[in-house]
């Protein structure tokens, strides 16, 4: 008896489980900036909005957060989206998304940020740089 009991539990176990992935697939990708709003100066211990803006490429792209680095005063920005694969995504030319992200001020002297634009010719990223003073 145990061991019909047995045979016909493992029958269910492996005819309840579909092999076949039917969950759609996504991937990452940073996408570059094409323009930024940021204040002239900042005030220590304050908080900023630091707006913008990037092309988003196609209606698989969703907006995922900020790839964020930061060494010293130095802040390295760009634009994070989920791309899902799928055969019905539509190509967009001119769509442009504004985001934004709350920058809070922690030290004194001038923050410079590295909004990532893209790759030029050679492979080599390219950054717009801003730096903003902190004042008293």
């Amino acid at each position: 008896m145990k061991k019909i009991l047995a045979i016909v539990s493992l029958f269910f176990v492996l005819t309840s489980c579909s092999i076949e992935d039917d969950a759609p697939n996504f991937h990452s990708v940073i996408l570059p900036i094409v323009e930024v709003e940021v204040p002239q100066e900042f005030v220590i211990g304050e908080t900023y909005p630091i707006k913008v803006w990037y092309q988003r490429p196609s209606t698989c792209h969703a907006f995922n957060g900020f790839y964020y680095d930061k060494y010293l005063n130095e802040r390295t920005v760009a634009v994070q989206n989920i791309v899902t694969e799928a055969g019905n995504c539509q190509s967009l030319e001119d769509e442009i998304v504004e985001v934004s992200f709350d920058f809070y001020v922690t030290s004194n002297g001038s923050y410079i940020f590295k909004f990532w634009q893209g790759v030029d010719d050679n492979g080599e990223d390219i950054f717009l740089e801003i730096e903003v003073p902190v004042v008293d």
